[in-house]
């Protein structure tokens, strides 16, 4: 699919984090310490948007459960189940562009 644009850099200041729709896919872009990051935006227990829920550090705390996922890899950090890691995406900053690769 290539690099899709998600907004300008000043869209997603440090540590906040958005939601953009690509292809009909709900994705999170974050911006730690400057460096940006794409997940799912779906939570993998309860299907909430990850981005209304907390970002701190890294660590995106989902606002229903308290499931937490690394925003840098999508891995599951903590749950009392087992639930499947989140999908992370490439994320290309050129000029002041914040692109997402599919």
């Amino acid at each position: 699919m290539g690099k899709i644009i998600v907004g300008k850099n000043s869209d997603i200041p440090v540590g906040k984090m958005i939601k953009c729709s690509i292809d009909g896919r709900d994705i999170l872009v974050a911006n730690i310490e400057g460096e940006y990051y794409a997940t799912d935006d779906s939570c993998t227990h309860s299907g909430s948007s990850l981005s209304e829920g907390k970002l701190e550090g890294c660590t995106i705390t989902c606002g229903w459960h308290a499931a937490q996922f690394d925003c840098k890899t999508g891995k599951l950090v903590k749950f009392p189940a087992k639930i499947m890691d989140l999908t992370s995406y490439k994320v290309i900053l050129e000029s002041d562009n914040v692109y997402v690769e599919m």
